[in-house]
């Protein structure tokens, strides 16, 4: 008789352990029993990098109103979607950009241009412009009265403000501490203000500055730490607790724009007008911690995100570009064919947009990543944008995956501009190496880029 070996398996192991459960697959690992692994991956990765780019789509909605340009934008802390913008035909408007819509428009908040606007406490509007005014407004009012209205929002309003604060000179910035009911201005010179005093309680200047204050900026952690930039190239930090200035530099170029760092408190942005922005840490002032260049013009506005892993900035080039922190090069860019200069950039408070306000008047919402899918995503599709995102980290170093992943198409004039940038910056290299060549050894000794940004540190 014949002995038959019969073989048996498990139909737990090849059959769902649920009905509606998918069917479970046993594969192979050995790696010689799949010759093609790695080229199928890359394929993938190519894949995925390509749809990365053809999906970049990142301009969402433009937010009207202003008849001029958005100098000053805020957002309204302890919430996502409400932002205040300032224009220089003197208007101010809060804004819901979830819904698109303005929840309060002054249009003669100021005579002449708006120059700044925080929200303070309990739903307060703060605004200080040109006319040497600060005013303060209840924007609650303008909430309540928006949920009354039509979709198309609140129109012009003729509301007086609960207060004015008088100054001597024309505001250029203006800030909120974080706690109390104080707020610091920008002029001539650094003011702190009481909301229930009607003149400034503090003045705050180095003896021997005479700079023009252009913009003023509480610390996010230790809030009674006060950071200003000058027309002189000056960055000083305040204490308001002594009524001093504490520490000064002097950089080679002024800087626009000044942002401190929501996760790290010691780290503060600075928008230069040598197209360049750096990062300082204010425990070692003489040298920046990183150099970011990309912008061809001045660079105008800068914003951290919250999660301080990203900051955004808008330059006078007319673009927008989003950094990661710690990358000096290659940022995401976005420009569109009407965007004229770039005054104002704003992150919102979830992270996933940001706000750009140019001289045309406009307000324009952007997807923080490009290519963000908005609205509801599955958790299939999430799986799906995950596994993407991993093939692209491990075959960033691929330079076919590297080059699709990297490039961006830029308008031409900024292109150009760019190109005869690097042409200059390239000629000034050779005619440094050559003076170093043609000179005693030792008397013409390099010097780091980071080491040329600080003139000279008082404190």
């Amino acid at each position: 008789m014949v002995k038959i070996s019969v073989l048996q398996h498990a139909p737990s192991a090849h059959l769902p352990a649920r009905p509606g459960d998918p069917t479970p697959t046993s594969r192979n690992l050995d790696p010689l029993m799949h010759p093609f692994a790695r080229a199928r991956e890359r394929t993938r990765a190519l894949n995925a990098v390509k749809m990365e780019r053809m999906f970049a789509k990142p301009f969402v909605a433009s937010l009207e109103g202003h008849v001029d340009a958005v100098e000053t934008m805020a957002r309204k802390p302890e919430t996502l979607d409400i932002v205040a913008s300032g224009s220089w035909d003197g208007g101010l408007i809060v804004h819901d950009v979830s819904r698109r819509s303005r929840l309060l428009h002054i249009e003669d908040a100021h005579k002449g241009k708006v120059s700044g606007v925080c929200f303070g406490q309990q739903d307060r509007l703060l605004s200080c412009g040109v006319d040497r005014n600060i005013k303060l407004w209840d924007s609650h009012k303008g909430l309540e009265e928006a949920g009354d209205e039509d979709e198309s929002g609140a129109g012009p309003s003729k509301r007086k403000p609960l207060s004015i604060f008088p100054g001597k000179a024309a505001f250029n910035s203006i800030d909120h501490h974080r706690y109390d009911p104080l707020f610091a201005t920008a002029s001539n010179l650094v003011q702190v203000w009481d909301e229930t005093k009607s003149a400034a309680i503090s003045n705050l200047t180095l003896p021997t500055s005479t700079e023009t204050v252009t913009a003023v900026k509480f610390n996010l952690a230790e809030a009674s730490v006060l950071a200003s930039i000058g027309s002189d190239r000056s960055f000083t930090l305040y204490d308001i607790r002594t009524g001093k200035a504490e520490r000064r530099i002097i950089m080679q170029m002024r800087s626009n724009a000044l942002s401190w760092s929501p996760t790290f408190p010691t780290t503060v942005l600075l928008a230069s007008e040598d197209h360049n922005l750096y990062t300082f840490d204010i425990r070692q002032l003489n040298t920046p911690s990183q150099i970011y260049k990309g912008h061809v013009a001045a660079v105008m506005s800068c914003d951290w995100s919250p999660t301080g892993l990203e900051f955004v900035s808008g330059g006078w080039d007319r673009t927008v570009r989003i950094w990661k922190e710690g990358v000096g090069t290659q940022p995401e860019v976005y420009h569109t064919k009407r965007m004229q200069r770039v005054m104002s950039t704003l992150y919102t408070g979830d992270a996933r947009f940001v706000l750009s306000g140019s001289d045309d008047g406009n307000v324009r919402i952007w997807k923080a990543h490009a290519s963000d899918k908005l609205g509801i995503v599955t958790a299939r599709e999430r799986a799906a944008i995950e596994y993407r995102q991993s093939l692209k980290a491990r075959w960033k170093a691929d330079a076919e995956v590297n080059k699709i992943a990297r490039t961006r198409h830029l308008p031409k004039p900024v292109y150009k501009a760019a190109q005869l940038k690097r042409t200059m910056l390239d000629a000034q290299r050779v005619k440094e190496e050559r003076r170093r060549k043609h000179s005693r050894a030792g008397e013409n000794k390099p010097k780091a880029e980071r080491k040329k940004v600080v003139i000279a540190e008082q404190s």
